[in-house]
């Protein structure tokens, strides 16, 4: 074979390769943009921060409290000096001891008169008695109409790694489960939120004669799961006042957001997570097809 007929041979090979170098460059830059744009995304910071949705307990959007209570189901781990549920009551103390705890996997039932209504903004929000912005005992947010039938909040945890018992979550990292901010600021809840929900369109929850909230104790040792899938990780193990603290619940019946908070938003993808923006899952980048397609 001659030299000439080689050069061409090389020349033809470069010039078929060069479109397929040209489509995995471009595939592998939309895929860092799908990436970066999912983490450029947070929600909620910490109380008092710019952004942050947290709502102070002296907020004069208040207009009443939870009255009373039912089925309070302690889980374990909680000394008896913390299972008085009327400390649960009224309006939000703010402070680590007017509480009661739910203990690990525990759950109570408040209850509201007159019922909450669906407003133009949040409608209600859930007070715990975090002393930091970071050490946060989460928990699930449940309400009812009639005391019977529950509908959960969607909720979204993307905390990777298991934290301890004085550890610390990044709370732009959680969104939708209560306990998101420090003792004296509550997370806020608007009822429009699940007015798609099958129990909602069936009219088994009626969303403007909301009668009970429930909120379940999450047991942070990755066996509870968000609305995505994703393990919910807080702090473990705690012991003698364990799981979720709850100091109150006020009612505002439609309050505005704090100006400037972010409301709603796409949801971060958690670092190593397959999936829509990631590599590997179904509706990924699909490098592998580009890379070894003939």
């Amino acid at each position: 074979m001659d030299i000439l007929l080689i050069n061409k041979m090389l020349y033809s090979e470069s010039i078929n390769i060069r479109p397929r170098l040209l489509k995995i460059f471009l595939v592998f830059g939309f895929c860092f943009f799908l990436l970066t744009s999912a983490w450029a995304v947070s929600y909620s910071p910490a109380a008092e921060q710019e952004g942050s949705t947290a709502i102070y307990k002296d907020d004069p959007a208040f207009v009443f409290w939870a009255v009373g209570y039912e089925n309070y189901e302690v889980g374990t781990d909680v000394d008896v000096v913390w299972q008085t549920p009327e400390y649960a009551l009224g309006k939000a103390a703010g402070t680590s001891f007017d509480i009661v705890s739910l203990g690990r996997g525990g759950k109570i039932t408040m209850t509201f008169d007159p019922p909450i209504e669906n407003g133009e903004g949040w409608d209600f929000a859930v007070f715990e008695n975090a002393f930091n912005d970071f050490n946060l005992e989460l928990a699930y947010v449940e309400v009812s109409s009639n005391g019977f039938d529950f509908i959960r909040f969607d909720n979204v945890s993307l905390t990777q790694d298991p934290v301890s018992a004085y550890g610390s979550i990044d709370t732009t990292l959680v969104n939708g489960l209560a306990s998101k901010y420090r003792q004296g600021y509550g997370t806020p809840f608007d009822l429009s939120d699940i007015s798609d929900k099958p129990e909602v369109l069936s009219g088994s929850i009626d969303l403007y004669q909301v009668t009970h909230i429930r909120i379940v104790d999450i047991i942070g040792d990755g066996r509870y799961f968000d609305s995505e899938g994703n393990v919910i990780y807080d702090p473990f193990p705690t012991t003698s006042s364990a799981g979720f603290d709850l100091d109150a619940i006020g009612v505002s019946n439609g309050a505005p957001y704090p100006e400037g908070s972010i409301i709603v938003g796409p949801s971060p993808l958690p670092p190593e997570q397959d999936g829509n923006a990631g590599f590997g899952g179904n509706n990924g980048c699909f490098i592998d097809s580009v890379l070894f397609q003939p």
